[in-house]
């Protein structure tokens, strides 16, 4: 992976600036429809959960909407990415098919080219925390470890869903109901803390089992909590050993399946 983001590292910031704007070509607001999405969404679970359900409660000091948005930001970039990802091989097909190209850039791609929305909402969440009085201090630069944590791990399993998609196109619906339901199962609208004294231990472990767990506490330690990464060395430990593990399934199912990839496109 290293090898390809160094030595194709012109022809992947190419590819993904083309796929990120392809993705709205056509269309009178352009790129614009990148950022509405997300900020509709935004403003759909603040007005649910502060207004609707009345949740006026603030964690670390921050009101609700900001606590939320913390935690729902990396969500985004990693639903987008793996959605991309898990079909960027069905989606480049014209690509894969070509003797002389590395399809193994292609889930790098997506991963790039989803990077473009996720800065916009970091800078995004940077300004309505200032707006709120709020300001970031230097705890804020640990999101470029928790970004890069996120990168990698996304990588990791779309090399295997895409390769996985190719031969069971139904893969990518499975995907995308498991990101569905993973959005709930990940302490993004709920706090984590106000139910774990109500849940069993092993019930608590599961949850914390989940790697983008680790990720969405970080972006809420980096912003709010001023924690540094290197105080939770268990969840750190586990998710890297879930990231390798992925890494390794991925690329392995990546390579033994590449073969058949061109006579099933």
């Amino acid at each position: 992976m290293l090898k390809y983001l160094i030595t194709e590292r012109k022809l992947i910031v190419t590819l993904a600036k083309n796929d990120f704007r392809k993705k709205f070509a056509g269309s009178y607001m352009g790129i614009l429809w990148a950022l509405v999405q997300p900020v509709v969404t935004v403003l759909m679970y603040w007005f649910v959960f502060q207004v609707g359900l009345r949740q006026t409660q603030s964690y670390g000091g921050v009101p609700f909407i900001l606590w939320m948005l913390a935690g729902l930001v990396p969500w985004f970039y990693f639903n987008d990415a793996l959605t991309g990802g898990t079909n960027s091989l069905v989606e480049y097909s014209y690509l894969v098919k070509k003797v002389v190209f590395r399809i193994e850039i292609l889930p790098i791609v997506k991963a790039c080219s989803a990077l473009y929305v996720h800065v916009f909402f970091v800078v995004l969440t940077y300004v309505l925390y200032c707006l709120y009085g709020k300001f970031p201090g230097w705890y804020s630069f640990q999101m470029l470890y928790y970004s890069g944590c996120m990168f990698i791990l996304v990588l990791s399993l779309s090399y295997g869903t895409a390769a996985i998609s190719v031969l069971f196109r139904d893969n990518v619906q499975i995907v995308a109901i498991a990101l569905q339901v993973g959005v709930w199962f990940t302490p993004i609208m709920w706090n984590f803390a106000d139910i774990a004294p109500h849940l069993p231990k092993v019930v608590c472990w599961i949850f914390k089992l989940n790697p983008m767990y680790y990720i969405c506490y970080g972006y809420r330690d980096s912003l709010i909590g001023h924690v540094p990464f290197w105080h939770h060395p268990a969840l750190t430990a586990w998710f890297w050993i879930f990231t390798i593990l992925a890494y390794l399934w991925g690329t392995k199912t990546f390579r033994r399946s590449r073969g058949h990839f061109a006579d099933v496109l």
